[in-house]
């Protein structure tokens, strides 16, 4: 009888203890990608780079500029868009999310910035990474 129960528990651990499937990935990814539409549009840009690796590794491309870390990203932001007037409403259309690695996805689509003071739109692609059990974009691509 102790084997069976020995067995049971071994079992009930390792379906507990496997990793997340490819369809829970996604979906995680495109809930980060939400968090980023609903704190962009409140213009929280703390939030909203809340899903973006805080570290001097961060590398974001824009334009022909590029820009590394944490820190020097969420600047430019501050700069650029200084108000909420600036930052409108963000929504994301997205086109394809794909599997890199067990922890990491790159995810392609276009952004829409609807705004009293002219529309922005473009196209961007991100990588995400799980980092301690936690999705974290680690390199943004947008133009």
């Amino acid at each position: 009888m102790k084997v069976i129960v020995f067995i049971s528990v071994l079992f009930c651990l390792s379906a507990c203890s496997s990793p997340p499937s490819e369809k829970e990935d996604m979906t995680a990814i495109k809930n980060l990608m939400e968090i980023q539409e609903k704190a962009w549009s409140n213009y929280d840009l703390e939030s909203f780079m809340g899903t973006y690796i805080k570290s001097d590794s961060l590398t974001f491309f824009s334009g022909s500029k590029v820009t590394t870390g944490w820190e020097s990203t969420l600047k430019n932001y501050r700069e650029r868009y200084p108000t909420r007037e600036h930052t409108g409403t963000l929504e994301f259309t997205l086109h394809n999310i794909s599997k890199i690695s067990e922890d990491a996805y790159w995810v392609m689509g276009e952004y829409h910035l609807t705004r009293k003071m002219g529309n922005a739109n473009g196209t961007f692609m991100v990588i995400v990474k799980r980092i301690n059990g936690e999705w974290k974009i680690v390199a943004d691509s947008s133009c």
